[in-house]
């Protein structure tokens, strides 16, 4: 079993940065690719950005692309963090977001992740 906790989320104004943060606990030497999603209100969940497990490997969904960087750091074989940095935030960059971790390499496939954190807010005016 894998546990996800998002942390870092908050108020941000438009135009300035907000950095999320997942630490991944449990069985994290099976973890493969880890990853973002995310979900505005009244809007279905999408694709953020996924890293493969050396971190060598990354793939942004077009909502934060060229304006976000995700990293990550396998700590130990229980306990992997992951990193979102978000710049030039916009208010439609609100929504919850969740960290995800799956056995497989980078993917926008919500299937391929069978674990999943609780969400973390951010929240960005105008």
């Amino acid at each position: 079993q894998v546990h996800l906790l998002e942390s870092g989320g908050g108020l941000a104004q438009a135009g300035n940065s907000l950095t999320l943060s997942c630490d991944a606990s449990g069985r994290t030497s099976t973890v493969g690719a880890m990853g973002w999603f995310r979900q505005a209100p009244g809007k279905a969940r999408e694709f953020v950005a996924s890293i493969s497990t050396s971190g060598f490997n990354v793939y942004y969904g077009d909502s934060l692309k060229g304006r976000a960087t995700i990293s990550r750091d396998n700590v130990s074989n229980t306990k992997n963090t992951m990193i979102l940095q978000m710049n030039s935030l916009k208010p439609e960059d609100t929504a919850l977001y969740y960290c995800v971790a799956g056995a497989g390499g980078i993917t926008a496939q919500t299937t391929s992740y069978p674990y999943w954190g609780q969400g973390v807010l951010s929240t960005t005016s105008s």
